[in-house]
């Protein structure tokens, strides 16, 4: 379980946005009761009822059954059975989808056992590299479309050890920032589409008085700070290259740098200057969700926030999310890309899943090349409620404006990286970096001394 999944699970956030693709949780490990669910579609290759032009390279394989294991239980796992049906029904390949909570313990259970399944779902990089010597080889279709389709950032996270194995599948992103469009309209502000502009408009909200510039909450119950890693970690991205961030999230580039002393700089500009947030030490026990709930009555004006939060505040907040245009909208919320340094830097973080390929089934890889297809992610996206950084998603399949929004990031990025504290020892990631971000505004604690704390507890 990943260590946004662990926040979520600590605050009780159980409404998630559909933008964020997060693995549900089954009730047993047993796979009886684990959400193994087979589509019938699969027994008649070349069925009429379809046009199965589409599936020619896929053909041949009759009969065939494929595993894939994932973490992803009903409800969304209809949504992705849905989605390959048709590629089922013309190839006459039988999926069987196999969801589970004990994924990882299983799977290494399996895998060791000499009963892998023949496809893999890793809901983040580093556990696909801890099973790195069960996985097979990407095929060179597989790489070939890959190397079309996605950024080189996101094939290096299916990589391991220099041999590529999983290609992409879903996609989150985190690198946003909530508004209100009728605010914005009423007040006459402009989407800023650089950082520098990004403090400007804050100074100006500020300067007006009429509405606060920024709603900030680090409050997650066990996981409180978890907020401000995030900040750090897309500042990060702005003003370095990846090579940096990944020596940081790796403790090659200490935590007490000069460098990353620049990233809490900056992110103090905002956090913790009080024109722009109000108290600044009531950040650290005011929730994430809470702090959202100002751009939905309008007290104020952005909040830093991934994804998921859309859904929190339809339901918590009875926000509305909708597109930019939408100025008439009381509660109306939507998203705008928290901006680079410049107008062509375009870093993004989030994170993903990503199929791995565990037998030497030749359908399993077959399967594996058509989850890496434009066509399947354009009828998965179009099902709703899902997105990818495919570059041949087309936008127009993709219902949700956040999501729409997501998925431009995505294909516009000029550096992709994951949640750095989910890849840091957890001692860090989910341990002191959580602790003294909440110290720094809590107490008021010192920008350096914050980043020594952190870097003293880094398991060298």
């Amino acid at each position: 379980m990943s260590t946004l999944r662990r926040r979520l699970v600590a605050v009780g956030a159980i409404a998630i946005a559909s933008s964020l693709v997060l693995a549900g949780c089954a009730t047993s490990s047993d796979e009886a009761d684990s959400g193994s669910t087979s589509s019938s579609g699969g027994s008649s290759g070349g069925d009429s009822s379809a046009n199965c032009d589409a599936y020619a390279d896929y053909m041949g394989m009759e009969g065939s059954e494929v595993e894939i294991y994932t973490t992803i239980i009903d409800p969304e796992a209809s949504t992705f059975i849905e989605s390959y049906a048709e590629f089922e029904e013309c190839t006459g390949i039988t999926i069987t989808w196999n969801g589970t909570q004990e994924f990882e313990a299983q799977l290494a259970v399996r895998t060791e056992g000499g009963t892998a399944p023949d496809l893999a779902v890793f809901p983040q990089p580093g556990l696909l590299k801890v099973f790195k010597d069960s996985l097979k080889p990407a095929t060179a279709e597989l790489e070939a479309s890959v190397d079309a389709n996605y950024t080189p950032d996101w094939k290096l996270y299916g990589t391991a050890d220099g041999t590529f194995f999983a290609a992409p599948l879903g996609a989150n992103v985190k690198s946003f920032v909530w508004y209100s469009p009728k605010t914005f309209a009423d007040n006459g502000w402009d989407i800023p589409t650089t950082w520098a502009e990004l403090l400007a408009l804050s100074d100006q909200i500020a300067a007006e008085g009429n509405v606060q510039p920024w709603c900030v909450g680090f409050g997650s119950g066990a996981a409180t700070g978890w907020a401000g890693t995030d900040w750090m970690e897309d500042i990060m991205l702005r003003l370095y290259d990846g090579a940096t961030y990944d020596a940081w999230t790796t403790g090659e580039l200490p935590f007490n740098d000069p460098k990353v002393k620049a990233v809490i700089d900056e992110a103090a500009k905002v956090i913790k200057n009080p024109d722009y947030v109000g108290d600044v030490a009531s950040i650290a026990t005011t929730t994430f969700q809470e702090a959202g709930f100002g751009i939905v009555d309008g007290s104020c004006a952005m909040h830093r926030q991934a994804s998921f939060l859309g859904g929190i505040l339809v339901g918590d907040a009875g926000a509305t999310i909708v597109n930019p245009e939408d100025t008439d909208v009381e509660g109306g919320i939507t998203t705008f890309y928290f901006p680079g340094v410049s107008e062509d830097s375009k870093p993004a973080l989030g994170g993903g899943e990503f199929v791995g390929r565990l037998t030497d089934n030749d359908a399993a890889a077959a399967v594996q090349l058509y989850l890496a297809s434009a066509d399947w992610n354009n009828k998965k996206a179009a099902i709703g409620g899902w997105f990818s950084a495919h570059k041949g998603l087309d936008t127009a399949n993709v219902g949700d404006p956040v999501n729409k929004v997501a998925v431009e990031i995505l294909q516009n990025a000029t550096l992709f990286r994951f949640d750095g504290s989910d890849v840091m020892p957890a001692g860090v990631g989910a341990g002191s970096f959580w602790t003294e971000m909440t110290a720094w505004v809590a107490e008021d604690k010192d920008n350096q001394a914050v980043l020594d704390a952190i870097y003293a507890t880094w398991p060298y």
